[in-house]
């Protein structure tokens, strides 16, 4: 097993440090290979897509490329939220898309945390689930105002009892914090240790049939009459269907028609502190272990872990200008902001010290709303635009993709974020950096106006 020094430096999520030694499926060989069904990403999204094919039709063959060890990417270094958030935020769903489409989508979410939840439950998977709710806090009377409006949309949108208002002194009885104004109580949601729960799912997705194969890198895509031609450094693989599920990596895909432009990476980080004793514990009041984010625009993000520890993330975002690098995982001021916060949050853990932080991108593309799409015809069909709320969002998106692979006409395939006439991201780089960094500024501009103050 690695030490925690070396996994830092290689920029492993703290979930794959303590997950402890991992046995990669060896890379697809050097050959040429004819398949129905090809996966490129081996995420929830791409390993939920390859089980629901394989667990329907055992006539199609399927396939998975993955180019790195399964875990590496999102799915293995996500804060685990099992929650229904989609996209950014309701409000900015509802201004673009109309009150009706926000209901679906709302709806959408619900399902599909359900959907996780039962998977979990009906395999018996080691993912450390727990099913405890989640606050939604507000830190000023001006976010608290907002948030209270966020309140009533969703309850207008959603069955009765899918969101609960609480108070200030409502909700310091359930988390021991002076900062707090007021929050959103959602109790149909839950937690998971992501690395545990996505390398449960390659078990599945073999255990169906689907063919796996780990550190096998896509150079190429191209379309001819006979369907899609894909290549690695030395192999061929011929397709008669071929799912991206590469989500905050797609850009680097080279592909004809044209997927690049879909998406950009924005990178978001975290940290975990060492183990809470029994007093740091009862000096926070946060018995009922349920997740926490922000009302602000730069959202953080703060859950317990099954080991006894707490991991915040969020805040401040990473862009890069040269996003072809993905390297931009190590950011030490933000590290030392999320630090700052949480203690700002628990003045009682002032003392408490980090044990471990890193770093990962999610993919995010020009309207803040989730995209499963077509490229040309509907031999190739890609999902982008986690907006980093994907746990349970990719994982439906996985089942509604192998309902489009195999032809199959469902209430999922209906939704309306399928094929739907997405916004592309502008060409180049030096006008989707210029584009990304008015966004961030935007947003840091209504935090530092709400807040009174600058806050990390």
């Amino acid at each position: 097993m690695l030490d925690r020094y070396e996994a830092l430096q290689k920029n492993y999520s703290f979930w794959q440090y303590k997950y402890g030694d991992y046995v990669a499926n060896e890379p697809l060989a050097a050959g040429s290979y004819e398949t129905d069904v090809l996966i490129i990403g081996a995420g929830y999204t791409g390993l939920t897509c390859a089980r629901e094919i394989r667990k329907e039709d055992k006539n199609q063959r399927v396939m998975v490329l993955e180019a790195n060890d399964i875990g590496f990417g999102a799915s293995g270094r996500n804060g685990g939220f099992n929650m229904t958030l989609f996209g950014v935020e309701p409000e900015v769903t509802l201004l673009r898309w109309g009150r009706e489409k926000t209901r679906e989508a709302q709806a959408y979410m619900q399902q599909a945390v359900q959907y996780v939840k039962g998977l979990i439950e009906s395999e018996n998977l080691d993912s450390d689930y727990e099913h405890t709710g989640m606050l939604r806090i507000a830190y000023t009377d001006k976010q608290e105002r907002r948030l209270q409006k966020t309140f009533k949309l969703l309850s207008d949108i959603t069955k009765p009892g899918s969101f609960e208002y609480l108070g200030g002194e409502e909700t310091q009885r359930l988390l021991n914090s002076p900062h707090i104004k007021g929050a959103i109580y959602e109790p149909e949601t839950g937690i998971l240790d992501p690395i545990k729960h996505v390398r449960s799912l390659k078990n599945l997705a073999e255990r169906e049939g689907a063919e796996i194969f780990e550190n096998t890198k896509v150079i190429s895509i191209a379309k001819d009459h006979a369907g899609v031609v894909v290549h690695t450094d030395t192999a061929a693989i011929r397709a008669k269907k071929l799912v991206i599920a590469t989500n905050a990596w797609t850009h680097n895909l080279k592909s004809s028609p044209k997927v690049a432009n879909r998406q950009a990476p924005v990178w978001t980080y975290q940290i975990v502190t060492e183990p809470l004793t029994a007093e740091q514990w009862k000096s926070i009041n946060w018995e009922k272990r349920m997740s926490i984010e922000d009302n602000r625009q730069l959202v953080h993000y703060m859950r317990i872990t099954h080991c006894g520890r707490i991991t915040i993330g969020g805040g401040s975002i990473g862009l890069e200008y040269n996003d072809k690098k993905m390297n931009l995982w190590k950011n030490e001021n933000t590290w030392a902001n999320l630090e700052q916060h949480l203690k700002w949050i628990f003045p009682t853990l002032s003392d408490i010290k980090v044990h471990y932080k890193w770093g990962g991108c999610v993919s995010v593309n020009m309207d803040m709303t989730p995209e499963i799409g077509f490229l040309g015809d509907q031999s190739i069909i890609y999902a982008t635009g986690c907006i980093g709320h994907g746990v349970s969002l990719t994982q439906l998106n996985g089942k509604l993709i192998a309902d489009l692979v195999l032809g199959n006409n469902t209430d999922l395939t209906k939704f309306w974020i399928v094929n739907r006439n997405a916004i592309p991201m502008p060409p180049g780089s030096m006008l989707r950096y210029a584009g990304t960094k008015l966004i961030e500024g935007i947003l840091k501009t209504i935090d530092l106006y709400e807040e009174g103050r600058p806050k990390v």
